[in-house]
């Protein structure tokens, strides 16, 4: 028997299906995605593919916490969750089962390395590629990834390659932002993506520059203040921006941008930085909020609890300096003040030094730029003084100092002792020459002791432009030159030396520190070298 369907009623069942095949669709869509990872960098990306696709995003960050988040979750017939784990990291076991015992289903998702795992399940057009190495890079730039509708992908010279071949198979890239410092061959490699490239030569620069991208979407009147040492869900959320503040101070180009720009409140996530929160309401003129905790998930007795905000910590750049000393050269008149880096990476400090004699004498010197610190180096700086009728002084430091010129948000502030020293330093050096050796791969620059006593030398190359990066190098330690010797000191880098560098390096800026005492070098000669 044959059975003949009416066009109509054809139609009806073609759009049942279609329906039927669109509901499908609908619930395949997980309402939670959960990290279940102790590796940063699968939090971020899962956070980021949560918000892309429209559904809640959480994070484990303990064992303890897997039981916790079960009681924050809203339960459902038709709510479903996607758990991404680590394979190598996870904080539990098969957590889908755990969602499963509360009536959540659950898809567990185990992955290596969540980044490019995640980026392949994703319709996007638009991708951010940074260096994992700077975490706070990532949580920069996390706002205008979810309002752009692009992806941020990890990228440095051993993965390139892969990401790549992965941004080589999609359909179109149409927006390619490198973001802050990357090696030199991830922005070679993807040459032919065309991308825009956001490198200021410190975070708050980078961070002011993609808070303006933001903007130009969206017009936010508010934004979350932090220092982007953290994951946090608003953060992630991309409701609004996020501007760096410093931990113990403001950079200058992120206040002159609160001042102009559009914002009139900032919400503080954690309390670390109210103090420098603080200093924003009252010099910025905009209300900050303090965001520090959250409903407890598991309350227990009539009073109702609160429990700490859910953050998850990313690498951070270590940065620590000390005043090693303070001292008054009574041969010379000038101040001698001391600092020593107590850790392995490269800084900069601008001090104020405020001088007061028991007879009520005061006067104040400090620097007018910022001054580069080698990495675990001491540094002498002199500064000029009328004399004191007083005998004892005293005095009072103020130091800002961070990983960039521009990025000065640590501060030392106390009170100090002032030694007295009576030195005449007669050291006299020149230099005779810069130059690049090839075979040692390392800047040669060659000084000779033109003065009548031993002295040691510390050098530092200023602004150089290598690869896509502008950096200052020095020597590891002084070294020590005798009366009329003459050496070839090396100054090493870990970025390699290209020809095309040298060419861009036309002028070496060169400063030199020398003195009699090797941890007082306490005289400075400047040149240009072409």
């Amino acid at each position: 028997m044959r059975v003949r369907v009416r066009k109509p009623l054809l139609r009806v069942l073609v759009l049942v299906i279609l329906l039927s095949f669109s509901a499908g669709l609908v619930s395949a869509q997980p309402n939670y995605v959960i990290s279940n990872s102790q590796d940063w960098r699968d939090v971020y990306s899962t956070q980021l593919y949560a918000n892309l696709i429209g559904s809640k995003p959480y994070f484990l960050v303990s064992m303890r916490h897997s039981t916790l988040l079960l009681n924050q979750l809203a339960k459902g017939p038709n709510v479903s969750a996607l758990v991404v784990s680590s394979s190598r990291l996870p904080y539990v076991i098969n957590y889908a089962s755990m969602l499963s015992t509360v009536g959540i289903p659950a898809e567990e998702l185990n992955v290596y390395s969540a980044n490019l795992e995640l980026a392949s399940r994703l319709n996007v057009t638009n991708f951010i590629v940074l260096d994992d190495n700077y975490g706070y890079n990532a949580i920069s730039v996390a706002p205008y990834a979810v309002v752009k509708r692009a992806y941020v992908l990890f990228a440095d010279r051993n993965n390139i390659d892969e990401v790549v071949r992965f941004l080589s198979t999609r359909d179109r890239v149409d927006e390619l932002i490198i973001y802050g410092i990357v090696d030199r061959e991830v922005v070679d490699s993807l040459q032919g993506f065309n991308p825009v490239i956001i490198n200021k030569g410190d975070r708050f620069s980078d961070n002011v520059e993609i808070v303006k991208r933001y903007q130009a979407i969206k017009h936010a009147k508010q934004a979350v203040l932090t220092n982007g040492e953290f994951i946090e869900r608003e953060i992630m959320s991309g409701e609004e921006p996020v501007i760096f503040i410093g931990r113990n101070n403001v950079p200058d180009v992120v206040r002159d941008y609160i001042k102009d720009s559009e914002i009139e409140i900032g919400v503080l996530i954690g309390n670390d930085l109210v103090g420098t929160a603080t200093f924003v309401r009252r010099t910025l003129g905009i209300s900050v909020f303090v965001k520090f905790a959250q409903s407890a998930r598991n309350p227990r007795g009539p009073i109702s609890r609160v429990e700490a905000l859910d953050m998850f910590n990313v690498p951070k750049v270590k940065v620590d300096i000390d005043i090693a000393g303070i001292a008054y050269n009574t041969a010379t008149g000038l101040i001698e003040v001391t600092y020593q880096n107590l850790e392995d990476i490269a800084t900069f400090l601008k001090g104020t030094i405020t001088l007061t004699s028991e007879q009520g004498e005061r006067q104040v010197v400090g620097d007018t730029e910022p001054i580069f610190l080698d990495p675990s180096g001491i540094k002498t700086l002199t500064y000029e003084v009328d004399r004191f009728a007083g005998e004892n002084l005293s005095a009072r430091a103020f130091v800002i100092y961070g990983e960039a010129p521009n990025s000065l948000e640590f501060v030392i502030d106390k009170k100090m002792g002032v030694s007295k020293i009576s030195v005449l330093d007669k050291a006299r050096v020149n230099v005779t020459g810069v130059w690049y050796d090839w075979g040692k791969r390392g800047f040669l620059v060659e000084v000779e002791n033109i003065g009548d006593v031993d002295c040691f030398v510390d050098i530092e190359l200023r602004e150089l432009k290598i690869g896509y990066n502008i950096v200052n190098l020095g020597l590891e330690q002084p070294a020590r030159l005798k009366v009329g010797e003459k050496k070839r000191l090396r100054i090493s880098t870990d970025e390699e030396i290209l020809p095309e560098d040298i060419d861009k390096n036309k002028i070496v800026k060169l400063r030199v520190y020398y003195g009699e005492r090797e941890n007082a070098l306490v005289n400075m000669l400047e040149s240009d070298f072409v």
